[in-house]
């Protein structure tokens, strides 16, 4: 019989990343809020966590962060002007932004790392289980990966994390999980988690990506973690904490995704990622797609 489980319903996003990568554009403008083609990444990202159930949404912030705010919120006079001139298609995109979900915001202060920016999150999200959502990677609403970790998570109680297979020479990049099967082909259990291990040290090449589904129970073990690599407090020491004794807060699982992710925090991967939405866009595809095999063929 299957397990019931609390229902989720909030979404933490920690966004206070400075985007270093991305200088000087990040300089005076947020990463999150770089264009996607026409929309910010962070939209994008909030859009998911909807499009899944959440609709209460928290953003974990920094300093030089509040055009993410504005965004999310009402802008009068915008719409006022667009409403006079009777342009109502680009109202209803300004409008789309501020009426998605219930958001609210909080400060990370000093940038501990990632299992820090979730730590931040505990007064919002008591005893509740929760997802995460990182921003750098988007994935494309016709896979529903955050839709089916809920699932998981709903049946088996615990936390989830979101894997994809990497090149073993890609590894390093990632925080890898050691895995063991289950009945479902697309879910393993998670017996282990290690940040960027060497290759020759890798469990897996299952590479954890940034979508989690989490049980409260990873606060109290991430209050008690100390920096790590980095010298941050990284959320994959505390969730190998919880790998390793079911008894603190449940059993990890991963679900296995072999959908199509758009890694926006790499300048390159970011400019395939405009490429590649644009070309699948009904309204910019078919020209885009025209130019783009012209360009390809007679420049390059």
């Amino acid at each position: 019989m299957t397990q019931s489980h609390p229902r989720i319903s909030k979404a933490v996003i920690p966004a206070a990343g400075l985007g270093t990568r991305f200088l000087p554009a990040t300089k005076a403008t947020p990463k999150e809020m770089l264009p996607v083609v026409d929309k910010p990444a962070i939209q994008y990202v909030v859009e998911e966590a909807v499009s899944a159930g959440l609709d209460d949404v928290l953003m974990v912030t920094g300093r030089n962060k509040r055009p993410l705010e504005d965004h999310f919120d009402r802008n009068y006079e915008l719409e006022s002007a667009l409403q006079k001139k009777g342009d109502a298609a680009r109202l209803a995109k300004v409008q789309q932004s501020s009426d998605l979900a219930t958001m609210h915001y909080v400060r990370q202060g000093d940038p501990k790392g990632l299992g820090h920016a979730v730590l931040c999150a505990a007064p919002h999200v008591g005893q509740e289980p929760f997802a995460v959502l990182l921003g750098d990677d988007l994935i494309d609403p016709r896979d529903p990966l955050l839709q089916r970790m809920i699932e998981v998570q709903e049946r088996h109680g615990g936390s989830v994390v979101a894997l994809m297979e990497v090149a073993p020479e890609q590894i390093h990049l990632y925080g890898c999980a050691a895995v063991e099967a289950t009945v479902d082909s697309d879910v393993v259990k998670v017996t282990g988690l290690v940040e960027k291990p060497d290759p020759a040290d890798a469990p897996s090449t299952y590479a954890i990506i940034g979508r989690y589904v989490l049980d409260p129970s990873v606060f109290g073990i991430l209050r008690q973690t100390e920096p790590g690599r980095g010298g941050e407090i990284q959320l994959t020491d505390a969730l190998q904490q919880l790998a390793q004794d079911e008894k603190i807060g449940g059993p990890v699982h991963g679900v296995v995704f072999k959908g199509r992710r758009y890694d926006t925090g790499d300048r390159g991967d970011y400019l395939r990622a405009i490429v590649r939405l644009a070309c699948e866009r009904e309204d910019l595809g078919p020209d885009f797609r025209s130019w783009l095999r012209s360009y390809v063929t007679e420049e390059m």
